[in-house]
């Protein structure tokens, strides 16, 4: 064979100019050489990068829209969802009329906790489960856990930073249900607790079948605990006046006595 060493150091370098004092050197055995998911059918590995950044950009622009349209579209399904109301006859407090009113078949804390986080987090859910179950064999990688961590310590720090900076100047604003807040908050620290224990004091770096469940049982856990204070049960009641704007929507014990 004719030159072989030649043939070797092209195959393995290339070396291109984009610019006129700038030399680039292209490795075929790199990262950048292994293919891409938007050109399946060339290989652009070659091109100018400047080029190749700019075709990845729209791309990645172009999902992002995508990811927005699909998640407005399924929030404003769980808004609908959220919204049902249904009729119920309560007698009036004044005279023996029967009243039919509207209330919501909803409780506004299950919803909150679990249609509006669901379809807020669903994005990132699903790149977890595609990146875990179907290509990484159930094994961690670059995506998955960052991407669920990242979201809710985002949602935990950022939004909650965001909400106290948005207060206007000598203005107050007081937490309705508390215990509820309490609750859920307690449980936002738990549950990192739980994470640093699972992954390494228990089992370093390894999630067991046990850990799954049991993390996966503290999250309706969590709901009927939240439920429970919202309706507090055990404690006499919610103190509320008919008059209160939402107080039927809300199906308040003292008022419509449906519970």
């Amino acid at each position: 064979m004719l030159f072989p060493h030649f043939k070797s150091e092209f195959a393995m370098a290339i070396t291109v100019k984009f610019k006129p004092n700038c030399t680039y050197k292209y490795d075929s055995c790199s990262k950048a050489a292994a293919g891409t998911l938007l050109l399946p059918l060339m290989d652009e590995s070659s091109w100018n990068e400047g080029f190749r950044v700019f075709l990845y950009l729209i791309g990645l622009l172009w999902c992002f829209m995508g990811i927005a349209i699909i998640a407005d579209v399924f929030m404003c399904a769980i808004e609908t969802i959220t919204s049902k109301t249904k009729k119920v006859k309560v007698p009036r407090q004044d005279s023996s009329e029967i009243e039919e009113v509207e209330i919501r078949v909803w409780n506004d804390t299950v919803a909150n906790l679990t249609l509006m986080a669901l379809g807020s987090s669903a994005p990132e859910i699903l790149l977890s489960i595609i990146e875990i179950v179907i290509t990484n064999k159930f094994k961690a990688g670059e995506l998955g856990p960052s991407t669920i961590v990242g979201s809710a310590a985002f949602n935990l720090l950022v939004i909650t930073g965001v909400c106290v900076m948005a207060i206007p100047n000598n203005n107050i604003r007081r937490v309705k249900a508390i215990k509820v807040f309490a609750i859920t908050a307690t449980f936002c620290i738990l549950a990192y607790i739980w994470l640093y224990i699972a992954l390494s004091v228990n089992t370093k770096n390894i999630i067991d079948l046990w850990e799954a469940i049991l993390t996966f049982l503290l999250f309706p856990i969590l709901v009927v605990i939240a439920y429970i204070a919202d309706k507090e049960y055990g404690c006499g009641g919610k103190n509320v006046s008919p008059d209160d704007t939402g107080a039927l929507e809300l199906g308040m014990v003292k008022i419509l006595k449906l519970f």
